[in-house]
């Protein structure tokens, strides 16, 4: 998987990676003729005392030395720019995949996962990638050119490579093989510190409303040791590597110098070519090294491009059909029939046999009691989820058949719990339509009557939306959230009892302004306020998950005791002061 990954989003970036091997090649091609130069600089120079060598050879070396430096400098800048472009572009494939999914998708995934993922295991890669360009490349020549060179000097202890370099490599790899799922553990527990710090922070009101602080100190406490246990593990065995490859390289040095000691008495080699072949051994055992980080950072990297793979490899359950039909009018006219509908592992459907036309020009309110389905139809309306059985049906296309984009653009929803972006008034209005005028804006506050709050603030259009719209009050949040779908002057609006957080007079104020502003729009409304059902051209009453009465208000009081109820309940709450 890592693999495919790095084969699809490298691509892109291939002339920085050949520029980052062609100056890693240079440089390393440099650093192993150095230490010929060194052997010649002692044998030829130093042993006879010949100083015009020595200085000749000595500017060689500092002529090779400027060009391995300026190698660096060119490998570093093309390997970040390899590097951070992979990385942004897979970032970029991981969120493109997370928008599209649907409520399963990201259910299944969960949020902390996901944004683990698209950070954080995203990262990971990135820094595997960058290390790879700058390191590793330079491992397999530094040792097949130091073994080469070191055969060069002195061909007698070759034997010291064949034992040390096997030993090097077969002991790392152990160590780096107990690593694996110690980091495929990490990264899950990375999820749960995310998701618990998450919860935590969304729920700070919750929390401190009901005095659990010690509780939620004790659970994130928990999630933070496991995290941290898991790390240690990974660099206890981690801390064995450093030990090992210097305990082999320190006797391997040892051991040449010994033998090559013998060697020089024998007359077999002279001083400046054992120093050489020296300094070849070392870089030899060092590309084995600078390769063993790498192989450190593999198991957590292989991890990461799994997880991502799989989010990338997930196809979201709602998405546009090969070929999508067009509606012949966009009118706004709404039909469900038959429909129904079940969440994943649930006993019982939520909805079923669930039929009604709304029609446009017209309103119609949606009542039930809790749990009855109000919300998940509207949800199947707009398409967040597909029906099970029976058809929704939006101009006489069923929206299972509409491109998901031109579907949403003919929508103007509104959720029981208005969610503001981070930014200021205008830019959350022009979620609803990007190109809005500041006039539109107006008209569009006005009919959400949040236009007096919104103009009293000195910053008018630019007054500052705190994340989740947490600066503003419930009411003045739902208002925005009711304005920014205005704004789109959508066929269809969609309120799943957008109202409830608004007080009577405001609710009655929207309503009539929105009987104005919509014209021949589809308007739905899910409520629970007789006052928006009278004004209502159509009521249809949900009962666990089925129709059980279509009419005007007059007619359902009479002929639906279900709807019955529900007006009595009303009129209790009107009669004892609102008072439940």
């Amino acid at each position: 998987m890592l693999l495919a990954l790095l084969r699809q989003y490298v691509r892109p970036y291939r002339w920085p990676v050949a520029a980052v091997m062609g100056f890693q090649t240079l440089s390393t091609l440099a650093a192993l003729y150095l230490p010929t130069v060194n052997a010649a600089i002692i044998d030829e120079g130093v042993a006879v005392g010949d100083t015009a060598v020595i200085a000749r050879l000595g500017l060689l070396m500092l002529i090779v030395t400027a060009l391995q430096g300026c190698c660096a400098v060119g490998t570093v800048y093309f390997g970040a720019r390899a590097g951070t472009g992979f990385g942004h572009d897979l970032r970029a494939a991981v969120f493109n995949r997370v928008v599209g999914f649907s409520a399963a998708e990201a259910a299944r995934f969960s949020a902390p996962s996901l944004l683990t993922r698209t950070t954080n295991d995203v990262g990971q890669i990135q820094m595997l990638v960058q290390m790879t360009a700058t390191v590793l490349v330079t491992a397999p020549i530094m040792c097949v050119g130091g073994i080469v060179m070191a055969l060069y000097q002195d061909a007698g202890l070759a034997w010291l490579l064949a034992v040390s370099v096997p030993v090097l490599a077969i002991a790392n790899y152990l160590v780096v093989s107990r690593m694996l799922p110690v980091f495929r553990s990490m990264q899950r527990l990375i999820d749960g510190i995310n998701r618990v710090l998450r919860e935590q922070l969304a729920g700070t009101r919750v929390v401190r409303a009901f005095g659990r602080e010690p509780f939620e100190r004790a659970r994130f406490d928990r999630a933070s040791r496991a995290v941290a246990g898991a790390a240690l593990e990974a660099g206890r065995w981690q801390a064995l590597m450093l030990p090992v490859t210097t305990l082999t390289i320190n006797i391997s040095s040892v051991a040449l110098i010994w033998f090559g000691g013998l060697r020089i008495d024998a007359g077999q080699v002279q001083i400046g070519s054992l120093i050489a072949f020296l300094s070849y051994f070392m870089q030899i055992l060092m590309a084995v090294m600078m390769a063993t980080l790498i192989l450190v950072m593999l198991p957590r990297a292989s991890v990461c491009a799994e997880r991502i793979t799989e989010v990338l490899a997930t196809t979201p359950a709602i998405s546009s059909p090969a070929e999508p039909r067009q509606p012949g009018s966009r009118r706004g006219l709404v039909q469900v029939i038959g429909a129904g509908f079940s969440y994943p592992g649930a006993e019982h459907p939520v909805l079923q046999d669930v039929s009604f036309t709304a029609g446009p020009g017209t309103t119609t309110v949606i009542v039930g009691g809790t749990g009855s389905g109000k919300s998940t139809l509207v949800g199947l309306i707009c398409r967040l989820h597909d029906v099970g059985a029976g058809s929704v049906r939006i101009d006489g296309v069923d929206v299972r058949d509409r491109d998901l984009e031109e579907l949403w653009s003919s929508l103007g929803l509104v959720p029981q719990r208005g969610y503001l972006f981070s930014g200021t008034v205008a830019e959350n209005l022009r979620y609803g339509k990007s190109d809005a005028t500041e006039d539109e804006m107006w008209a569009a506050l006005r009919v959400a009557a949040a236009d007096d709050f919104v103009r009293a603030h000195p910053d008018g259009l630019a007054m500052p939306v705190a994340q989740g719209g947490a600066n503003v009050s419930g009411g003045q949040r739902q208002r925005l959230a009711i304005a920014r779908a205005v704004i789109r002057r959508p066929a269809i609006y969609l309120f799943d009892d957008a109202f409830s957080a608004l007080d009577v007079h405001t609710d009655a104020r929207i309503r009539a302004a929105l009987r104005e502003f919509a014209g021949a729009a589809t308007v739905l409304v899910v409520s629970q306020r007789i006052a928006t059902v009278l004004a209502a051209d159509q009521v249809v009453v949900l009962d666990g998950g089925r129709v059980v009465g279509t009419g005007t208000h007059e007619s359902l009081v009479v002929t639906c005791p279900a709807y019955a109820e529900f007006v009595d309940s009303q009129t209790v709450g009107t009669a004892a002061g609102g008072r439940p």
